[in-house]
């Protein structure tokens, strides 16, 4: 391939990963990753509300992986109030799952931003032949896209299993149980998937830019190194 064609395609992972980095990194610091509605079972209950008396007991709760803010509502108006996880609700969440989801969304904004420096350096620079060189990107850019996948496995698996929402609106109640109504993910959840996509894309670029697959060249001359035994 020419130079110039692969110059560009270099340029376009590194655009794609630069992009990355930066919407893993603010993702993970607003509170748009989960948004949903909590009914107040106790209030509900005492005056038998059905269909659409059942709004008057119902909250909002919306939160990310560092804050959030939730509105209880038990008949007699909403009651906003704002939480952390850090250290406001360690007692109640699922602590060690929810600090790997942190965990890996570090590690895809770091990985991001190695991996563009690296697109960048083999666009205009001269590759290094090792971890450095073109056919670590994958390295750099499979490790971006294993871990976006995880943050999004991970969080759904403390939402869905460990009934995040359900503890968030029940922290410090005494007299009122809430019960999870409805959820959804909200955008900064999506925004991994996006860059879940884009590092997957990455990897078809740098295919495309003419860089074999890790481990593609020794298997091809181990075959050759057996087909010349055989003919002495």
């Amino acid at each position: 391939m020419p130079s110039r064609q692969k110059q560009l395609l270099f340029s376009l992972c590194g655009l794609f990963g630069l992009c990355s980095a930066l919407t893993a990194a603010v993702s993970a610091g607003l509170p748009f990753w989960l948004h949903g509605t909590v009914l107040c079972r106790t209030g509900a209950e005492l005056v038998n509300a059905t269909g659409p008396e059942l709004d008057k007991f119902l909250g909002r709760l919306s939160y990310g992986l560092f804050h959030g803010e939730r509105v209880k509502q038990c008949g007699l108006g909403g009651r906003p109030s704002r939480f952390s996880f850090f250290p406001d609700l360690l007692s109640a969440i699922p602590v060690g799952l929810h600090v790997t989801v942190i965990f890996f969304c570090a590690v895809v904004i770091l990985f991001s931003s190695v991996a563009t420096g690296f697109f960048f350096f083999n666009a205009f620079g001269r590759p290094y032949e090792t971890l450095q060189g073109p056919l670590g990107l994958y390295l750099w850019t499979f490790i971006c896209c294993v871990c976006s996948c995880l943050v999004m496995i991970l969080f759904a698996s403390e939402v869905k299993l460990q009934n995040l929402s359900q503890r968030i609106a029940n922290f410090n109640e005494v007299n009122f149980v809430f019960q999870t109504h409805r959820e959804r993910y909200d955008r900064c959840f999506w925004l991994f998937f996006l860059i879940f996509i884009l590092h997957a894309l990455n990897l078809l670029l740098i295919r495309l830019a003419g860089v074999g697959f890790p481990f593609q060249d020794s298997k091809e001359a181990e075959l050759g190194g057996g087909a010349a035994d055989l003919m002495y």
